[in-house]
């Protein structure tokens, strides 16, 4: 599939402002908050499933291959089924089947106005349901050569203690409030929600930080938002839980720079799909599990029009909020 450029205003190359990427994996010479900005929006990219949109980190880059990680529930309306019937036995079988995601980077000029941005596809490597998994995907870029830095993660047994000060760096209300860093503090671990076990924390999270990455002071991925209930408490995917996904389902390289990558035609191999459920034939995932009542305390992706704000949480949607965004996107 062809790459889409999508250009908000004509700009010079010399006007462009590309984020720096950080240091891959070693640790990281993060010496205030304003160098941890930096680090952070390098790595923070907005996710447009359809017409929602989250936020996602680039985890991983090899050979000028790009992978991320995001929520499961931002992308869960790319996802469908059909039924197939074998020609020569008749027997009958669900295909999931997953449309591309589109990743979605910014440019700022030296004034820090935003100038333009570009669109590149993404397929969904992995994928696990929020209803009844991980709530978590992997995704890869289809654009080669994109990014050439990536995240760095808290892969250390201790837990960082009750009390850390703690930085989202995500997708605020979706594209709108793209690459918004926040900060709180971590106020507890082991929260259990329907049988998975969150860490609770203080970083300011709205509709679109789903799938975007929380941070400790040094800059290392602790966790992913994905649940809340208010602007400051929120539940993360602890990495811990993150990487104990990725080991059980043989993509543990994504977050240990250490291990190889398998090559392209290997992971095609890979079933995308670790959801545990099909759906009928031809039926589409229920988008952003907005029929389920369970998903009460999803931080929801915001539609691409505005909507959306806050649904399903226990914070009613603001009129005013609502109004502003659709103001900026006339």
């Amino acid at each position: 599939m062809a790459t889409i450029l999508v250009a908000s205003t004509a700009f010079a190359a010399a006007q462009e402002k590309k984020p720096a990427p950080p240091s891959a994996s070693a640790d990281l010479k993060i010496g205030s908050p304003e160098d941890l900005g930096e680090h952070l929006q390098a790595t923070s990219v907005t996710i447009r499933a359809g017409f929602t949109e989250g936020s996602s980190t680039v985890c991983r880059v090899v050979d000028g291959r790009t992978y991320l990680i995001t929520a499961g529930h931002v992308v869960a309306g790319l996802r469908s089924t059909r039924e197939i019937i074998d020609s020569k036995t008749g027997t009958r079988r669900m295909v999931v089947e997953f449309d591309d995601a589109s990743v979605i980077l910014q440019y700022r000029d030296d004034e820090g106005r935003t100038v333009g941005d570009v669109r590149w596809f993404a397929r969904i490597v992995k994928y696990s349901d929020a209803e009844n998994c991980e709530d978590l995907a992997l995704i890869e870029l289809r654009r080669k050569g994109a990014f050439d830095k990536s995240a760095s993660f808290y892969l250390d047994k201790k837990l960082p203690p009750v009390g850390t000060t703690l930085y989202h760096m995500g997708s605020l209300l979706g594209q709108f409030g793209s690459n918004s860093m926040t900060r709180g503090i971590m106020s507890q671990h082991g929260r259990v929600y329907m049988g998975k076990v969150y860490d609770q924390t203080t970083v300011a999270a709205f509709p679109g930080s789903s799938g975007g990455g929380v941070y400790d002071g040094k800059g290392k991925y602790v966790g992913m938002v994905v649940r809340g209930a208010g602007e400051t408490f929120n539940l993360i995917v602890p990495v811990r839980r993150l990487k104990a996904w990725t080991e059980r389902n043989g993509i543990q390289w994504a977050l240990d720079h250490s291990l190889p990558v398998p090559s392209e035609e290997e992971l095609k191999k890979l079933h995308a799909d670790d959801s545990g459920y099909s759906f009928s034939s031809g039926e589409r995932a229920k988008e952003n599990g907005k029929d389920a009542k369970d998903f009460r305390f999803l931080i929801r992706p915001i539609g691409t029009n505005g909507t959306g704000l806050m649904e399903g949480t226990i914070t009613p949607q603001d009129p005013l909020i609502l109004r502003v965004i659709r103001e900026f996107r006339k």
